[in-house]
């Protein structure tokens, strides 16, 4: 009967969710792959940031030095906030000396950071963002990806897939790693998200919903799925603590974390299963 075989079929599915899943785990450092990778932020501040002092009439890779007695011009300052300013600091924390994040405000660590970018080169350690430092400092690291000027979430997200704006879909941008929740063109709730690493990918395209499970645990790899949406055998939209706690320093095994726990619970209601799911680029 058919009835007898869409049963069978749904049987097994249910089977492959319980017997697959994902969870967290660390990430390649090379930042080669579109896959998450971890910023390392173990490095002592200047630890493997081998710039010379600077010297004579121009510094390292023929950087100008400030005019004797004319100090250089003033960029940026603490108090600023702006993309500038995270931009920046994403290049510091490229070379080690700001440990910590990206966050948009050129605040006391920003300060302490730049104090002893410029003192190992010689230059004025005022703690102020001026040209020659700024030059000193883009020619020591490359443009910030988005995942460098956002590694704990919180990047605008990205614009909706054409395939998105029918019907109920979740609608997931691996370019600004956040998740639309969508209802006939529509957003209606917006979330971050984290994918696999290069080794475990998320899969890319268009899917269906067709398995929730509110308390789900990997039997694979025995840890808990909360709110587990399944959309690709054992790859599930759920919400994962470690996200929480390490955001973009770590990954899932194929899976797409949610950080936000309220969030995805109110998803989670939401969503019915044949719901439709799209990962794109």
């Amino acid at each position: 009967m058919r009835t007898t075989g869409m049963k069978r079929r749904l049987a097994a599915l249910v089977a492959l969710a319980a017997l697959s899943g994902c969870t967290a785990q660390g990430v390649d450092a090379s930042g080669k792959t579109a896959a998450p990778v971890r910023i390392d932020g173990s490095l002592a501040p200047g630890k493997g940031d081998d710039d010379k002092p600077t010297t004579g009439a121009k510094g390292r890779a023929g950087t100008p030095a400030a005019s004797e007695g004319v100090p250089a011009k003033v960029l940026w300052s603490s108090g600023d906030r702006g993309d500038d300013i995270r931009s920046a600091q994403a290049r510091l924390h490229q070379v080690a000396w700001l440990i910590t994040a990206p966050t948009g405000t050129y605040d006391d660590r920003t300060v302490a950071a730049v104090k002893g970018f410029q003192s190992k080169r010689g230059l004025p350690s005022t703690g102020q963002l001026d040209a020659v430092t700024w030059q000193r400092l883009k020619k020591m690291t490359h443009d910030p990806a988005d995942w460098e000027l956002y590694p704990y979430g919180g990047q605008p997200a990205a614009k909706p897939d054409p395939r998105c704006l029918t019907g109920r879909v979740l609608c997931v941008s691996k370019t600004s790693r956040t998740l639309r929740w969508m209802v006939d063109g529509r957003t209606v709730s917006e979330m971050d998200v984290r994918f696999g690493s290069q080794y475990t990918p998320t899969r890319e395209g268009v899917f269906t919903v067709y398995f929730k499970s509110r308390h789900h645990v990997s039997t694979l790899y025995h840890t808990s799925m909360p709110y587990a949406m399944f959309f690709s055998g054992g790859q599930a939209v759920h919400y994962s603590s470690d996200f929480a706690a390490r955001g973009y320093y770590g990954a899932s095994h194929g899976c797409v974390n949610v950080r936000d726990e309220s969030k995805v619970s109110a998803l989670f209601a939401q969503v019915r299963t044949g719901d439709k799911v799209v990962v794109y680029w």
